[in-house]
């Protein structure tokens, strides 16, 4: 198996409509189980370049229920994929390897997870400056590491984190 390529696409406001359809979807077959569902990563970010793939973030009060939602999400076509990497989160992914379309990000609400990422997504929405270094950055890091998705991923952490902390100062970034 190869690594998938890294390929960005420019902003398209049909992610949001595949957002909601995913959501609906999601909330069919496990929606007692939810306490929170939001879209995430840069597809939920208007007019940031993007892998095409929707990042769908779902808050459950512990991870302990997590393999009663395999099966539910298995019939609207998520697919868990174990990663004893990730201690606090479980990922499923929708869309054949390295082609997907949409991926499942099952935390605990307000855990560590749950905050960093919606304060991530809202202070990049909030600061368009900040989200034009981070497009910048995304299109030089994916012509360096086409071929090396993880490594593509990892090089985006430091820029990441110090948006995660900014926008916990409160930061102003104009």
């Amino acid at each position: 198996m190869t690594n998938p390529l890294v390929q960005l696409n420019e902003y398209n406001p049909e992610w949001e409509t595949l957002f909601d359809y995913e959501r609906k979807q999601i909330i069919g077959v496990i929606g007692d189980e939810i306490i929170g569902i939001e879209h995430i990563g840069s597809t939920s970010i208007k007019g940031l370049i993007a892998k095409p793939i929707i990042d769908i973030m779902v808050g459950v009060d512990g991870l302990g229920r997590t393999p009663s939602l395999v099966r539910p999400l298995n019939e609207v076509g998520f697919e868990y994929v174990p990663k004893p990497e990730l201690k606090d989160r479980r990922f499923f992914r929708k869309g054949l390897w390295g082609k997907g379309t949409c991926h499942l990000h099952i935390c605990e609400i307000q855990s560590t997870e749950w905050i960093e990422k919606l304060l991530f997504r809202d202070y990049l929405r909030e600061h368009p400056a900040v989200a034009a270094e981070y497009a910048q950055l995304k299109r030089e890091l994916a012509l360096t590491f086409k071929h090396d998705r993880p490594a593509y991923t990892r090089e985006k952490e430091p820029f990441i984190r110090g948006v995660i902390e900014r926008a916990r100062m409160g930061e102003v970034y104009d």
